[in-house]
């Protein structure tokens, strides 16, 4: 019987640390966004994020490589490719303009 708890629990430990690292990261998308997206939109991560409130980035969601075109016309393909959605999304809703949050880029 004790094995077998030890051996849920480490199976739920993997688990739980391999959903972390695989979903979606706020800090990735300010970093992402500093390194290819700010130059093009000539404005900080902050600025761009205060354009919607945590609901409309959501609603968003599903265009967003299309609204940040919109927000940055002189974005690259290069920078809008679909692996980085996920984190330019976590990084826009977590400093959306209704937030509270500010971030340092």
């Amino acid at each position: 019987m004790n094995k077998i708890a030890k051996i849920a629990l480490a199976t739920t430990l993997l688990l739980t640390l391999g959903a972390t690292t695989a979903s979606a990261n706020a800090t990735k998308g300010q970093k992402l966004y500093a390194k290819k997206l700010k130059k093009d939109c000539g404005m900080t991560g902050a600025v761009v994020s205060a354009k919607h409130s945590q609901a409309e980035w959501e609603e968003l969601k599903d265009d967003l490589a299309g609204e940040i075109k919109h927000i940055c016309p002189k974005a690259s393909d290069k920078a809008l490719k679909d692996k980085y959605m996920e984190h330019y999304f976590d990084f826009f809703h977590k400093f959306a303009n209704d937030s509270g949050n500010v971030p340092s880029c």
